[in-house]
Formats: structure tokens, C-alpha cells, sequence
């Protein structure tokens, strides 16, 4: 699942990702146009305005918001769709653009003056902003920040003030802002209220109250003691010796401390700082919310360099503003995920700034026990999805399953499975021309019925104590039409060429990830999001800084990123094939350096669907990897899969991971088109 969560082109956090261009070339075929009328979205041009039900009126709390600009004196107020710990998924009490605009998606920007009010995001979620938005807002076409500085260029005149919480925005899109604007005399305030949070009131959801606990030995890959130790090391071999590392993202204090909590939907994280020193370390965190065995861990070794002092989680940034006024401090962060309003407390002449903290460098790459965790969750996650499809099979040509019931039973089936807990993500589950929109969730208004005429997406993944999941397949139980087989095809042959390629030590993401589009290219189609993300070790599903993006750091042995490349067809279907991959040595002909070269190593284990695939566009090479990848599925899931006697689904396995060859695909056809000339034959005689 490739979204805005972390981990895309357009995320507002994420400036500079690079938008692959349309390529232009001939297919014959098929597409066919969406027509531009459709009751499903707004229509703002006609009196009165059509607005569908799934809009929400914003119109009193735009009032509000205006009346607290005003009394700042601002003619205009930026609203971030993040929280103070740049977190790409967010909880409701930081829903802030959700809140202003009706807008759900995972990645926006509303900017309101005292007479307009716009909101910026990318192509994957225009059509989702068109059924939510009322005609208060404006949608503009664009996540870029040059584009919403050259609005606010248009909208507000030299000399007025623009408001923004310096904790909700980034170091870069801080400079980014002030770049578009430079020269114009318009004023970037940072403010200490939160004007939404103003207007929203009493009405806010409440800080989280639950408890954040501590993973029992089983489920990490070193202690917390040994993790802080590495990073201790880390600063002392540092040329530049910094004394201290702050830790702003939510899954660096998770993961160093080896503690989980639920602050976040479908990330296993809470609300906390950290800053560790050469002899210090100092959690920012609600105390009240740790369980016993967490607080008696962090503290069992105090006094002492690995003696966790407690702090309260408001204090971070005097406490922060404290340490940066003593001499001899150098602080290390990583600024993309630091806030402005925590980057203004340390002088400059005292920061070592790199995109990325050592932690979460140090995190991308699993060790030998994180890896079989990861591993071993793919498995279950396997079983659960094969069960999943077989029922599909069983009940679709029934009509009694909707998007919304099917999301609902592949959760179901998921939480059945050992150390299981809830979705990694809210589960993308469409079919026709809902696919078509990259990361469209159901919804009462929006669901479908599921038919054996129709292409299905489901992308899903799980939270298991040893491992996180994310898989996509897309299936047809009817007819696919032969644009749909060659569009799945040619996704499928993009896959392939990116994770069976082989390629040097320390190779970008970026260097690489056309292969995932050549197919597509070479006859003129194209997909609008990134090519794959990190995965955490039951943590977040977009795990930075892995991934195929420009921000990405090389690829290194033990990294595991998604391969999801697609096509969707507006109005008609969507198609993504996801999968999750470890990097790991490969194995080459000469090995003339002492460096090995990569490749990649799929750790999803689900078939393709064999309706979709026409076995004629691929290459001799591209046939055995399928083979050999359905040999592994057959081996680890088959066995799997035997010992829990799930008979029915073992039997559709061996069916689906039959091996292809161009012979026995001829042969299929032609006994197919005998059989179907007999009974043309026969049935006017009966």
C-alpha cells in the first residue's frame, strides 16, 4: 500500500519527490473515458450546488476559524494534514484538515484567508476530495508547495501575515514556504495557539489514556539497553562528536525502547520524545500511561548511563531549549521528522542536522531475529489471505459480498491468526470503478456489490507482535476483457523485473524503479504513486527512509520494502500488485569484489491470479520466477496450510501455483475454444 502513508510522492512532509511524467505511446484497445457527470461527487457550478451526502458542512466552522485569525491579526491561516511528530498516519485529536474539511485523506493542505479557502493535494485523491468537500472549498490539483505559495501569491497582498503552528510543519517546508514567498513582504507567523484547535473546541477528542507496554523478549530483535549502546557508539565516531540525539518520530522511541501503545490507528506507537546524551536519557512521555513492567524496565538500571530519567511529554521542548543553552553541546537530529517550533530551540552553531537520526537508519535495517519475525508474520498473513480468496470464490457469484463485509471478514480472518493485532491499515477493498481510485476505502455511501464481471483490489496487511504486513492482489472470477489481462500483465512484468533484479551495493531505490514501469511504458501507460515503502517489525507499514522514492536511502542487506506497481482506468477498474521484499546477498556468476551484489527476496506468499495473465507477453525469464516463487508458496504455505487440515484451501493452492509455460497456456486456450466450438455446435440441436 503505497499512500501519502510516508512513503509518496506527494506527501507535504516529503518535499522534492520526483512525479514520474505521462509517457505517451500506442496500445490498442480499449479505454474507455469516465463520463465527466457523476451524482457521486459535488457539482459547485450550478444553483443550488449538488452536494452528495457524503459532503460535511463546513460553513460554521470556517466562521470560527476566520474570527480567530482575525483576532491575530492574519489574512490567512495553513493547516498541515500531520501532527508534532510528522507521523504520516494520525490520530483523531490531530485530524485537523479532516476536521476543517470534510477531507479524510491521508495527505492534503487546506489554506483558509478571511474570504476563501483551498485545499491542495495529489491526483490519487482529487476524486475522494470532490465527494467529501463542500463549495466552501476550493480543490487545487496540486501537493506541491510551489503551488500553494503561487495561490497564496494570487489571494493575500504585500505586507499581511500568513499563521501556522511551528509544530505541525517541517524544517524544510518551513524554508520551502519561505522561498515561494521570498521578496513578496508577506509575513510567515508561527504561533503558539493552534487556531483549529481553537475552533474546534470542546468538541476535540481527548488525549489517549491507554496503556503503553513493553514487548516481551520473543518479539524484538535486541534489548533496548544494547540498542541505546549502538547509538551511543554511532555519536561517538560522528566527526563532528555530537553529545545528544533527539528522537521526534513516534516509531524512533517505540523501537529504541522496545514499548507499543495505540495512540495511533494501526501503528502501534504513542505520543514521546526522547533525547539520549552520553550519559543521559530523558523519555518524554505521560508517565501515568506505562504499564509496571515498562516503567521497571526503563529504570532498572538507575543510576547510571542507562538510567531512563521520566519527564512529562510537555516538557520536551524546555527541556530541549535547557540542554541547548549549555556549552560544548552539539544535538543531532533528523529533519524529516523534527518541527520547526523544536528546530528554533537549538542554536545553530550547536546542531548536526541529516534527514534522517541514527535510530532511524539504524531501525531500517533488521538484524537475523528481526528478519525471521518478519518472516514467520508473512506466513500467517499468507494463510489468512488464501482463506480469504477461496471464500471469495465461494461467494461473490452469490452477490452476497460487498466491499464493506469483505474488508470486514478478511480483518476477521486476520485477527484469527497468532500474535495477531488488527490491521496495519484501513483495508482497500474495491471493486471496478471504485479500484480506479489508488486508495479508496469503502464506505456505506461509496460500497459496491462484488461480481464475477468485475476486476476486485484488495490491498491489506496486519499487525503481528513479530511483523508488519501489506499485500495487494487483484482478482477477476468472470470474463476480463483483453485490455484488463494485458494491463494486469504488464503490472505483474514490472514487479518481476524489480525483484529479481541484481544490482551493486549502496544502489538508490531511485536508480531503479522504472524497471517496476518499463512494461507499462513501452505501451503508454503509467501509474500515479510511488513503486514501494519500508515495513516495520510491528511498527509502521510505511516505514521511512526505505523505498524507491527520491528521499530514500540505498538499498542495504536486511531492508525490506513493498514492490506494488499498478494501472488504474478511471471509471472502470484498478490494478496493484504488492509485494513485501528483504534485500539480500545475490548470487552472481563472478565475484570480483569484495562487496556482494543484491537482489531482492519476496516474503509474500499469495498466487497471482492466473484469469489475468496472459502468458504470451512474457518473457521465458519472467515465467520461471513465477515458477519458483510458486514453489516457495507451495513449500511454506503448503506445508502450512496441511498441518492446520485446511483441506479446501490447500487444494485451490496447488491449483493456483500450477507452473505456467507458454505450451501449457496454448494448450489451455485451445482446448478451451474446442470445447466452446463443440457446444456451439450442440446446443442448436438440443
Amino acid at each position: 500500500m503505497e499512500r501519502g502513508r510516508a512513503c509518496l510522492q506527494n506527501h507535504p512532509q516529503r518535499p522534492g519527490q520526483f512525479i514520474w511524467p505521462h509517457v505517451h505511446g500506442l496500445i490498442t484497445g480499449y479505454p474507455r473515458k469516465r463520463s465527466s457527470e457523476s451524482e457521486d461527487i459535488r457539482n459547485c457550478t450550478i444553483t443550488p450546488p449538488h452536494l452528495p451526502p457524503t459532503v460535511t458542512n463546513t460553513s460554521e466552522r470556517l466562521t470560527t476559524l476566520r474570527l480567530h485569525m482575525q483576532s491575530h491579526n492574519l489574512s490567512a491561516y495553513i493547516i498541515p494534514a500531520t501532527d508534532a511528530h510528522m507521523s504520516e498516519y494520525i490520530g483523531e485529536r490531530d485530524k485537523r484538515l479532516s476536521w476543517m474539511t470534510g477531507f479524510t485523506g491521508s495527505s492534503g493542505t487546506g489554506v483558509v484567508t478571511l474570504q476563501k479557502a483551498a485545499l491542495f493535494t495529489d491526483s490519487r485523491y482529487w476524486t475522494q476530495a470532490e465527494r467529501q468537500m463542500d463549495c466552501n472549498w476550493e480543490l487545487q490539483k496540486s501537493a506541491w508547495i510551489d503551488s500553494i505559495g503561487q495561490w497564496i501569491l494570487q489571494e493575500i497582498s504585500a505586507g499581511e501575515r500568513i499563521g501556522l503552528d511551528p509544530l505541525l510543519f517541517s524544517i524544510d517546508n518551513w524554508e520551502l514556504y519561505n522561498q515561494v514567498l521570498a521578496g513578496s513582504d508577506i509575513i510567515l507567523i508561527p504561533l503558539e495557539d493552534n487556531l483549529v484547535d481553537q475552533a474546534w473546541g470542546a468538541q476535540r477528542p481527548p488525549p489517549p489514556t491507554n496503556t503503553i507496554y513493553q514487548l516481551h523478549d520473543n518479539f524484538v530483535g535486541s534489548s533496548w539497553q544494547e540498542k541505546i549502546s549502538v547509538i551511543r557508539t554511532q555519536m561517538e565516531n560522528h566527526g563532528r562528536k555530537p553529545t545528544a540525539v533527539l528522537l521526534s518520530g513516534l516509531e524512533e522511541t517505540a523501537w529504541l525502547f522496545n514499548l507499543r501503545g495505540d495512540d495511533i490507528p494501526y501503528t502501534p506507537v504513542f505520543y514521546a520524545y526522547t533525547l539520549l546524551t552520553k550519559t543521559d536519557i530523558s523519555l518524554f512521555v505521560n508517565q501515568s500511561r506505562l504499564s509496571k513492567e515498562a516503567s521497571q524496565s526503563l529504570v532498572s538500571q538507575c543510576p547510571g548511563l542507562l538510567c531512563v530519567q521520566l519527564e512529562d511529554y510537555d516538557q520536551a521542548r524546555a527541556s530541549l531549549r535547557k540542554y541547548a543553552q549549555q556549552d560544548g553541546v552539539r544535538i543531532w537530529i533528523g529533519t524529516e521528522y523534527t518541527t520547526l517550533g523544536l528546530y528554533r530551540e537549538i542554536p545553530l552553531e550547536k546542531l548536526l542536522a541529516t534527514d534522517y537520526s541514527p535510530v532511524m537508519l539504524t531501525k531500517a535495517v533488521k538484524n537475523s531475529k528481526e528478519q525471521e519475525m518478519l518472516r514467520a508474520a508473512h506466513v500467517r498473513d499468507a494463510i489468512a489471505v488464501i482463506r480469504y480468496l477461496v471464500w471469495l470464490e465461494k461467494n461473490v457469484p452469490t452477490g452476497s459480498v460487498n466491499e464493506i463485509s469483505g474488508a470486514r471478514y478478511v480483518d476477521q480472518l486476520r485477527s484469527e491468526e497468532a500474535n495477531c493485532k488488527g490491521p496495519s491499515f484501513e483495508t482497500i477493498s474495491a471493486t471496478g470503478l471504485n479500484a480506479a481510485l489508488a486508495h479508496y476505502s469503502p464506505s456505506n455511501a461509496t460500497a459496491r456489490n462484488l461480481t464475477v464481471n468485475e476486476m476486485y483490489l484488495l490491498d491489506s496487511g496486519g499487525q503481528y507482535l513479530d511483523g508488519t504486513t501489506d499485500i495487494t492482489r487483484t482478482v477477476h472470477w468472470g470474463e476480463p476483457t483483453d485490455f484488463q489481462k494485458e494491463a494486469y500483465t504488464r503490472v505483474l512484468m514490472g514487479n518481476i523485473d524489480l525483484s529479481r533484479l541484481v544490482f551493486p551495493l549502496r544502489t538508490s531505490g531511485r536508480v531503479v524503479e522504472a524497471l517496476a514501469r518499463r512494461a507499462l511504458w513501452e505501451v503508454g501507460l503509467n501509474y500515479g504513486h510511488g513503486t514501494g515503502h519500508g515495513i516495520g517489525n510491528f511498527l509502521s507499514v510505511h516505514e521511512w527512509p526505505v523505498g524507491f522514492q527520491a528521499n530514500n536511502v540505498p538499498l542495504e542487506k536486511g531492508m525490506f520494502t513493498s514492490i506494488e506497481p499498478g494501472y488504474y482506468q478511471d471509471g472502470e477498474f484498478g490494478i496493484r500488485l504488492e509485494d513485501i521484499a528483504v534485500v539480500v546477498e545475490a548470487k552472481t556468476k563472478y565475484q570480483i569484489s569484495e562487496e556482494p551484489f543484491l537482489t531482492f527476496e519476496v516474503v509474500s506468499l499469495v498466487p497471482y491470479e492466473r484469469n489475468l495473465i496472459d502468458v504470451n507477453l512474457l518473457s521465458s525469464d519472467q515465467i520461471e520466477y513465477i515458477n519458483r516463487y510458486y514453489e516457495s508458496i507451495r513449500e511454506h504455505i503448503g506445508r502450512e496450510l496441511q498441518r492446520r487440515n485446511l483441506d479446501e484451501e490447500y487444494l485451490w493452492l496447488e491449483q493456483n501455483t500450477e507452473p505456467l509455460s507458454h505450451t501449457s497456456m496454448l494448450t489451455t486456450s485451445l482446448s478451451s475454444l474446442a470445447i466452446g466450438s463443440l457446444t456451439s455446435t450442440l446446443l442448436p440441436r438440443v
